[in-house]
């Protein structure tokens, strides 16, 4: 059975290497990070993941788009955001999993493990 491929979009920079390898130690295979939706759409164009973790606000605007393309294309959604509250990102994407920004390693783990088996 092969990795799950993750696709990440986070525009700051420590904060998107440190959910990397969060996320690739516990045996995932990682896209990113993508600091701007341009980047990260041109990765999921040229390889499907299999979830995509983004942040709602990046470098060149929120990540709205690239998230209703993934959804139209069956890709869960994590959303992690500091900006953004859960009920704001519910209101556009009902299915989706959303995780306040700072977010323990461990319950990044716990979501994207939840996410994947469903």
């Amino acid at each position: 059975m092969s990795q799950a491929r993750i696709l990440v979009a986070e525009d700051e920079l420590i904060v998107g290497f440190d959910l990397c390898e969060t996320v690739e130690e516990a045996g995932f295979e990682v896209v990113g990070p993508h600091r701007d939706i341009s980047s990260a759409m041109l990765s999921f164009q040229k390889d499907k993941p299999d979830l995509a973790i983004l942040d709602v606000k990046l470098d060149d605007g929120i990540v709205y788009p690239l998230a209703e393309k993934l959804a139209d294309e069956d890709v869960p959604i994590i959303f992690h955001s500091g900006q953004f509250t859960r009920q704001e990102v519910a209101e556009r994407f009902p299915e989706a999993t959303t995780l306040m920004k700072p977010c323990p390693p461990n319950e990044m783990l716990e979501a994207v493990t939840k996410v994947l088996q469903a």
